[in-house]
């Protein structure tokens, strides 16, 4: 069974990684031939991480810890310390999953992290805002051309969001992984972004089952 690597700090933004981790844990709306996963919490160190809304994470294993030939996806929710330097490592893990065609998934502040490790400047990506990213990253962003004004982006095994994004974020997830069968993805997210009961309908009868 491959892991879902989700790497907690303090501060991280709940609602960023909720449609995410909940439809990847449960499975629930996965086409019948998708492997299950398995979500893994990982940080700098085994300590407690207390999150925005006030939620306490025990880390299931530190970033040193992550295998990579266990892994389906690294997903890097934003967080109110993504400029410091304390990351540094798991930037590196980043670079070294996209280097091996392992997904990597980054949403609000965490994609200003990849900017300043220069790891936007080939591949297409958002952000909160293109100019807050070029102010914070500096020279060491050169991706502006590539720089798309959107929710969510994805670029072969990049995905990138801004952090009101968190449905798209989702759904860009569940699209590299192909873990939903088409139909199912299009009903479950217009069910979420349009909260019409027609979707869940459409949701229903794609997975073969009556609402």
């Amino acid at each position: 069974m491959k892991t879902v690597f989700v790497y907690v700090q303090d501060t991280l933004a709940d609602w960023e990684v909720g449609y995410a981790v909940a439809e990847l844990h449960s499975g629930r709306f996965f086409r019948q031939a998708a492997e299950p996963l398995t979500i893994k919490t990982c940080a700098l160190s085994r300590e407690p991480v207390w999150t925005m809304g006030g939620l306490r994470i025990l880390p299931d294993l530190t970033v040193d810890e992550i295998c990579r030939s266990e892994a389906a996806l690294l997903i890097l929710p934003g967080s109110d310390t993504w400029l410091t330097l304390q990351h540094e490592m798991i930037l590196e893990k980043a670079a070294d999953f996209l280097a091996a065609g392992i997904p990597v998934a980054a949403i609000c502040a965490s994609t200003v992290a990849l900017g300043k490790a220069g790891l936007l400047n080939c591949r297409r990506h958002t952000s909160n805002d293109l100019e807050f990213l070029r102010l914070i990253c500096g020279d060491s962003y050169m991706g502006q051309n590539l720089y798309e004004q959107q929710p969510a982006v994805r670029d072969g095994d990049l995905i990138t969001a801004a952090g009101t994004a968190p449905l798209e974020f989702a759904r860009h997830i569940f699209e590299r992984l192909d873990v939903f069968a088409p139909a199912t993805l299009a009903a479950w997210y217009g069910l979420h972004k349009e909260q019409q009961p027609m979707y869940y309908e459409r949701l229903m009868a794609s997975l073969g089952r009556q609402g």
